[in-house]
């Protein structure tokens, strides 16, 4: 049997309640984890069942329980585990996060998004002269001598019967006055669909807040990070790389994805977490 199948065989021996009467040390308050756990019980939730509900992997469920965030791989992905969390087992992420950051030096603060176009430097190559180039202008330098010599020797009929070719009878004249010009074609107006237009050899991921605020976190191909900080509802951020842009949303089923132009259709359910990896060719379905 699979641990965590019954609630009340996670039950500890001693009740720890999550409020604290004020004028009590912080050091006797339950921990993150331990309120975590608590909750959990009292909800008459399993392990399994919250993994299912928030699709965290049933061990950093374990681990978080046990108040020991390393596998969240970082402070910023353990904040948007202990949100998810909360929200399943009905508690307010808002207590817990401002006791994590109490405990873990801080919230980190958020990181400035990149440029969304960056100009590439150029180093100028060194090169030698190019004789295949200075070869053909002296070629077409002596046919043009030899031609213009030629034209000039002539007796000059050619030249008459060029001019004389060359002007329009009155009739033709005529007619192209009085065609009338075609208006040129009106510029489309500029829309919000822009991102659309993005360079085909670049990935272009826009996150927007249409259903609620949620925590972002953008790192680029080289696991630089981009953006890390909190979308309110109507926000929105556009990420640019040359390979890929990975993205981790905090509350997923707030957020809307174009990606490349194009809109992702997934059904990301409220409060869930996501960790997503988009690349040139992607949409490749949905």
């Amino acid at each position: 049997m699979s641990k965590g199948n019954f609630p009340e065989d996670e039950r500890p021996i001693e009740d720890v309640s999550q409020d604290v009467p004020e004028g009590v040390p912080a050091e006797s308050r339950p921990s993150v984890g331990r309120v975590l756990h608590q909750a959990r019980i009292a909800a008459g939730l399993t392990v399994d069942d919250i993994s299912t509900a928030t699709r965290v992997r049933i061990a950093i469920v374990h681990a978080i329980e046990a108040d020991d965030f390393t596998p969240c791989g970082g402070d910023v992905y353990a904040r948007g585990h202990i949100r998810t969390l909360a929200k399943a087992v009905g508690l307010d992420p808002a207590e817990l996060l401002a006791q994590f950051d109490a405990e873990h030096g801080g919230r980190p603060a958020p990181t400035p998004a990149a440029p969304l176009f960056e100009a590439e430097r150029i180093r100028p190559e060194r090169r030698g002269p190019n004789w295949t180039a200075a070869m053909v202008a002296a070629i077409v330098a002596v046919i043009g001598f030899v031609g213009f010599t030629f034209v000039k020797g002539d007796d000059g009929s050619t030249e008459a019967s060029v001019a004389e070719g060359s002007r329009p009878s009155a009739g033709e004249s005529a007619s192209a006055s009085a065609e009338p010009k075609k208006p040129a074609a009106p510029k489309p107006a500029p829309t919000d669909s822009a991102i659309a237009a993005a360079p085909r050899d670049k990935v272009t991921v826009k996150v927007s807040a249409t259903q609620g605020p949620s925590w972002i976190s953008a790192h680029d191909h080289n696991g630089r990070q981009i953006f890390d900080g909190l979308l309110k509802q109507g926000d929105s951020e556009t990420f640019q790389d040359n390979e890929e842009v990975r993205l981790v949303l905090g509350d997923a089923g707030a957020i809307q994805l174009y990606v490349n132009g194009k809109t992702i259709e997934d059904d990301f359910q409220p409060g869930s977490v996501q960790r997503l990896t988009y690349t040139k060719g992607d949409p490749q379905a949905g």
